[in-house]
């Protein structure tokens, strides 16, 4: 009786411990990818001609004979972050799990450059089971978070990894403590 009920504390506290680990990898995931979706968004916003700019807002001439037509750059108008976001999940193939040696906790680094060349893989191997994930979990931010992601790349310029992902989102618990140069 006794051994019965040590053994079923053990299978209890390594069912704690299993489960504990599996939510710890969910969110390894969503954090990464939800820092790996900000910085894609921000390469190609700074890919976009600072110079051009685009007419929004409403184009019907109001009582007074105004129109409220605003100006604001193509790279941060709405139409165009819409567009980026549209494509921002394919670019998770680009990326790489890597185990941090401090936490034991994942993190995820590009290994592919911009130019499309393998980068060093020594650190986070190409694993398409983890490019494949990673995708799938940009995809589920995008679509629960397109309007916070919008609102952020339209109006924030600085610390955007932090804002969105950590403090607006919650999907990061321990984004703070990263270095914004890990992913």
């Amino acid at each position: 009786m006794r051994r019965a009920a040590l053994l079923l504390t053990s299978c209890v506290a390594l069912s704690l411990l299993s489960s504990s680990r599996a939510a710890r990898q969910r969110q390894d995931l969503r954090c990464g990818a939800c820092r790996a979706l900000v910085d894609e968004m921000e390469w190609a916003i700074s890919q976009v001609d600072p110079k051009k700019w685009i007419q929004t807002g409403s184009f019907r001439i109001n009582p007074d004979g105004s129109q409220s037509v605003r100006e604001v750059p193509l790279a941060r108008s709405e139409g165009n972050l819409l567009d980026l976001m549209e494509s921002v999940c394919e670019r998770m193939q680009d990326y790489g799990e890597r185990p941090d040696p401090s936490t034991n906790r994942k993190t995820y680094v590009r290994i592919k450059s911009r130019g499309g060349e393998a980068l060093d893989l020594s650190e986070a191997p190409l694993d398409t089971r983890v490019t494949a994930s990673l995708k799938f979990a940009c995809e589920t931010i995008v679509e629960h978070h397109e309007d916070e992601i919008i609102e952020f790349f339209a109006h924030e310029a600085e610390n955007v990894k932090d804002k969105l992902c950590s403090k607006r989102t919650d999907l990061c618990d321990h984004a703070l403590k990263m270095s914004h140069d890990e992913l």
